[in-house]
C-alpha cells in the first residue's frame, strides 16, 4: 500500500510548493504529460464536428437540431469548470482534476456505444454531455496549469504550443470521419458501427491514462505559490476581493463570445462548402475541415514563434481584428473564395483561446483557480452561438449568409484585445509578467526561505519532484 500513500492526491493550498517557481527544464516532463490532454479534446472537438453532418444524413434530421450536439457537449463546461471539477481543484489539486476528467472522458464514450448502435440521438446527446463534463473539467485544470507551470514570462508560449497539439487532434477527426464516418457501407447502420468502434477505443485509451497520471510526479501548484508569484511580479491583483477582478469577467465574457464563434463556423463548415462549391460531398467536405484544421494547427505554431519576439497581447490583437476582416466577405462569397475566407479565419482564431486564458489570469495570485473555472466556464459559448447559427441558417435556407452570427460574437470579443493593449489596468499586469525573471533567474536568491531550503535539498532541487517539498508560508484560511 505504499505506493498508494506515495502518490497521494491531496495538498494544503496553504503551503508553498516552489512550483511555480520551476525552470524551463524542470516543467519539461509535467508540460508533455498534460499537452496529450490536449490532442485527446482536439480529436473529439474534431469528430464533433464531422458527426454534426454525419448525422443529419444518417438520420435524417435537420441542421439546427444536430446543433444539439454542440449544446450538449459545450453545455456541459459551466457544470465542470464552475461546479464539480473547480471544487477538487480548489480542495485536492490539479493532478486529481486530471485523473477525474479523464474518467469521465472513458465512461461518456463508453454511453455512446449503446446510443450510437440503436440510432438514438437524443441519448448520443447524453454521452456528449457526460463526455463534455470530462473535457471541461481536464481544460479547468490544464489551460490554467500550464499558464503557471514554468517561467511565468513564457506562459502563453507555453498555452499555445500545447494548444497546437489540440489543433493537430482537429485535423486527424475529420479525416478520419472522411473515411470511415463518410465511407460508403451501403447502410447506415455499418457506418454507425463504424462511429461506435471509434468511441469504445477513446474509452481504452482515456482510461489508461488516467493510470498513467495517478502514478506520474506531477508538481502541485497551490494558491500560495500562485500569491508569491503575483507579490514577485508586483502586478497582483488579489488584494481586491474576487467581486472586483473585472479583468477576469471580461476574459470569461470575450472567451463564451469568441468560443461560441469558433465552434459555430467548424460545426457549419462541411454544410458551408457542401451548399456553396459544386461538386462536393459530405466525405470531401469533412477533408476539407481537416484542412481548415490544419491552418488553425498551423496558426498556434506560427503565433507561438511569434510570441517570443512580440509581446503576446499586441499578437492577440492583430489576430483577433483579422478574424473580423475574413470571416465577414465568407458572408457574400460563394465557392473556392468562400471557403478559403474560413481557411483563412480558422488560421488567425487559433492563438485566441489559448490567450486569453493566460492574459485572463495574470495576477490572480490566490484566486488563480477559482478565476480559471469562470474564463474555461465561457466556453460555454459553445453551447449557445452554434444553435444560433443554425437556426439563421434554416431561417435562410443559407449556411453562408449565417455566418453573420459568428461575425457578431467575434466583434464582441474583440472588446478585451482593445482593452488588454490600451486601458492601463490591463496592460500594466500583463506587461509587468512578461519581464519577470521567475523561473528564468535564480528568482529565490534572496528568499530566506529557498536558502534554508537549498541547504537541505542540495543537489536535489534539478529533480522533478524536488518542487513538491512543501512548507507552511500562509496561515490563512482557503478563500
Amino acid at each position: 500500500m505504499k505506493i498508494f500513500k506515495k502518490n497521494s492526491l491531496k495538498i494544503s493550498d496553504n503551503k508553498r510548493t516552489r512550483a511555480a517557481e520551476l525552470t524551463l527544464r524542470e516543467s519539461i516532463y509535467p508540460l508533455c504529460l498534460v499537452t496529450i490532454l490536449f490532442f485527446l479534446w482536439g480529436f473529439s472537438y474534431g469528430l464533433l464536428d464531422t458527426l454534426n453532418k454525419h448525422f443529419q444524413e444518417t438520420l435524417n434530421i435537420t441542421r439546427s437540431r444536430s446543433s444539439g450536439l454542440q449544446a450538449a457537449y459545450f453545455g456541459a463546461y459551466p457544470l465542470a469548470s464552475l461546479g464539480h471539477a473547480n471544487w477538487i481543484l480548489r480542495h485536492y489539486g490539479y493532478k486529481p482534476v486530471f485523473i477525474w476528467g479523464l474518467c469521465l472522458y472513458g465512461i461518456g464514450s463508453l454511453v455512446a456505444w449503446p446510443c450510437i448502435l440503436h440510432r438514438s440521438f437524443g441519448g448520443f446527446c447524453a454521452a456528449i454531455f457526460i463526455i463534455g463534463n470530462g473535457l471541461g473539467s481536464l481544460e479547468t485544470a490544464a489551460n490554467p496549469y500550464l499558464t503557471v507551470c514554468g517561467p511565468p514570462r513564457y506562459a502563453e508560449i507555453r498555452i499555445n504550443v500545447a494548444q497546437a497539439f489540440n489543433g493537430v487532434g482537429t485535423v486527424v477527426a475529420p479525416v478520419l470521419g472522411s473515411y470511415v464516418f463518410f465511407k460508403n457501407t451501403g447502410e447506415d447502420l455499418q457506418s454507425l458501427k463504424n462511429v461506435q468502434w471509434v468511441y469504445l477505443a477513446i474509452a481504452c485509451f482515456v482510461f489508461l491514462l488516467a493510470v498513467v497520471f495517478y502514478f506520474s510526479p506531477i508538481p502541485e501548484i497551490t494558491d500560495a505559490d500562485m500569491a508569491f508569484q503575483a507579490e514577485e511580479t508586483h502586478a497582483g491583483t488579489d488584494v481586491k476581493p474576487f467581486r472586483k477582478q473585472y479583468r477576469l469577467f471580461h476574459a470569461a465574457f470575450a472567451q463564451f463570445c469568441y468560443t461560441g464563434a469558433q465552434v459555430a463556423i467548424a460545426g457549419a463548415f462541411i454544410n458551408y462548402v457542401t451548399e456553396t462549391r459544386e461538386n462536393t460531398d459530405s466525405a470531401l467536405g469533412a477533408r476539407f475541415l481537416a484542412g481548415a484544421q490544419g491552418a488553425f494547427a498551423l496558426g498556434r505554431f506560427a503565433g507561438s514563434a511569434i510570441m517570443k519576439f512580440v509581446r503576446p497581447r499586441y499578437v492577440f490583437l492583430c489576430y483577433m481584428t483579422l478574424c473580423i476582416v475574413f470571416i465577414a466577405p465568407s458572408i457574400t462569397q460563394r465557392g473556392n473564395t468562400g471557403m478559403s475566407m474560413l481557411y483563412i479565419t480558422l488560421f488567425f482564431e487559433s492563438i485566441i483561446f489559448p490567450t486569453i486564458v493566460a492574459l485572463g489570469m495574470r495576477g490572480l495570485g490566490k484566486y488563480s483557480k477559482k478565476g480559471s473555472g469562470y474564463i474555461v466556464g465561457g466556453v460555454s459559448g459553445g453551447a449557445v452561438v452554434p444553435p444560433l447559427l443554425f437556426a439563421a441558417s434554416d431561417a435562410q435556407n443559407s449556411t453562408a449568409k449565417a455566418m453573420s452570427v459568428p461575425l457578431a460574437f467575434f466583434v464582441a470579443a474583440w472588446t478585451y484585445a482593445l482593452c488588454v493593449n490600451f486601458v492601463p489596468a490591463y496592460r500594466d499586469v500583463a506587461d509587468k509578467f512578461t519581464t519577470t525573471k521567475i523561473g528564468v533567474e535564480n528568482a529565490q536568491a534572496n528568499d530566506e526561505e529557498s536558502q534554508v531550503r537549498d541547504g537541505v535539498m542540495g543537489e536535489e532541487i534539478g529533480k522533478v519532484e524536488s518542487p513538491m517539498q512543501t512548507e507552511h508560508v500562509d496561515p490563512e484560511k482557503k478563500m
